[in-house]
């Protein structure tokens, strides 16, 4: 299976000059090669393929004045903008088809200098771990790294980001085998709420921490702040910084709550299930700040790869079933409550219940329902590797690349002796 690890870096001036330049080649060719698809499907031309541009928008284009600064970055960088692309393409084309589940997807649109998130990807010809604990990127120089933990494998690619709060990350992508719990004796169904985050089947509830309510107060403050600032004006530009800089306060602290909340579970229980939760649509009605602040959709995926990665089962219930209706004790169902109504009595045996404690307890029956009449009959069923041994990817759906030319080390480097490999940062600022 494959999973990502992510760490904060720390580039110097000139670090920070060479990346902003492969950022900007490597938007650069991805608007140049989009831009002559669009034109070739508006002429009614044939599908442009990749080969031509390549040679097209990075060989020949690099030989002109117009485009001789995209020499000042790897190779790998503009090449690996153009896969990019042509991924994007391929999820289009998948989901027009109906070949891809989940939401549709659109056709991939133009970046900008000023989208909030840029970045570069490299394969392992382009990267390398060094003794010192530093990073090499090709064109860019050796990166200071902030190492938390080490890396189980050699990295298969590597993706260098900027966040809008200007923070800069490495995130590798690493081949591993799953690492298998021993069994536990419990299973847990599941209920997502906002008054408590989680309640288990067990009765144990997880309060919701509400990091965004807690922070609102200085956000306005910060948001006042900004919009009172002339537009294009530098005390702007450190304005809006400190507003993203608040924001990825309160991403990194609920990211933080949704991988230890997630963990616990999965260490307790053989066996997970959890509720198909529409948080999309209901990201369109009154309670969208809070369904939006207790984030659902990201602690889900966390159970989901989590139970691959150490072979525990996990499935989703479906969304419509009555989970809020039905009584856990003897089956009768009671009909729909409104939301305000945290407590009923079943009609027929008289069993006084907890409504997310009922629905948890509902759930847990409907998951070991589904697991046990198999994946052909419930196609949102999804076993552990443990079980099916199926392979998952890493976050965000980057897939790795072959090792090949300059080797890789697993875990922290600073470990062997191996020839120190200069730096050479570029330092231009172009596009």
């Amino acid at each position: 299976m494959q999973l990502r690890y992510n760490f904060r870096a720390y580039p110097d001036a000139g670090q920070r000059r060479a990346l902003a330049c492969a950022f900007g080649c490597a938007r650069v060719v991805w608007n140049d090669c989009l831009r002559d698809r669009k034109e070739a499907h508006a002429a009614g031309l044939p599908y442009v393929k990749s080969a031509e541009l390549s040679r097209l928008r990075i060989t020949q284009a690099k030989r002109t004045e117009e485009r001789a600064w995209l020499a000042d970055v790897s190779a790998v960088v503009l090449q690996q903008s153009l896969r990019d692309l042509d991924t994007a393409y391929k999820n289009f084309f998948d989901s027009v088809r109906g070949k891809r589940q989940g939401r549709k997807v659109g056709p991939p649109r133009y970046k900008s200098k000023k989208d909030t998130r840029q970045s570069i990807r490299l394969n392992a010809n382009a990267f390398s771990l060094q003794d010192d604990g530093t990073v090499y990127v090709a064109k860019v120089g050796s990166l200071k790294v902030k190492w938390s933990r080490r890396l189980p494998t050699a990295p298969t690619s590597l993706t260098v980001t900027k966040d809008s709060s200007g923070r800069y990350f490495l995130s590798f992508v690493v081949d591993t085998e799953p690492d298998i719990l021993p069994e536990a004796e419990a299973d847990a169904g599941i209920d997502l709420g906002l008054s408590a985050f989680a309640v288990l089947s067990d009765g144990s509830r997880i309060d919701s921490p509400r990091f965004l309510r807690r922070a609102e107060k200085k956000l306005k403050r910060l948001q006042r702040e900004l919009s009172r600032k002339a537009k294009g004006s530098k005390n702007r530009a450190k304005a809006r910084l400190k507003v993203a800089r608040q924001h990825a306060k309160v991403a990194d602290r609920r990211r933080d709550f949704h991988h230890k909340a997630s963990t616990q579970i999965i260490r307790d229980n053989q066996a997970v299930y959890v509720e198909d939760l529409a948080v999309s649509g209901l990201g369109h009605t009154r309670l969208a700040k809070s369904v939006h602040d207790a984030g659902w959709s990201a602690f889900v995926g966390m159970l989901e790869y989590k139970a691959v990665k150490h072979g525990r089962t996990f499935a989703k219930v479906d969304r419509a079933f009555p989970s809020s209706q039905v009584c856990s004790v003897c089956g009768f169902r009671d009909g729909p409550k409104p939301l305000h109504v945290r407590e009923w009595t079943c009609g027929a045996c008289g069993t006084v219940h907890d409504r997310d404690h009922n629905a948890a307890r509902n759930v847990l029956f409907e998951g070991r329902r589904i697991v046990a009449a198999g994946r052909a009959e419930t196609p949102n069923a999804s076993w552990s590797a443990g079980k099916t041994r199926a392979k998952v990817p890493a976050q965000r759906g980057e897939a790795g690349s072959p090792r090949k030319g300059q080797p890789t080390q697993a875990g922290i480097p600073g470990l062997q002796t191996r020839e120190h490999v200069n730096q050479c940062p570029t330092g231009c600022g172009r596009p």
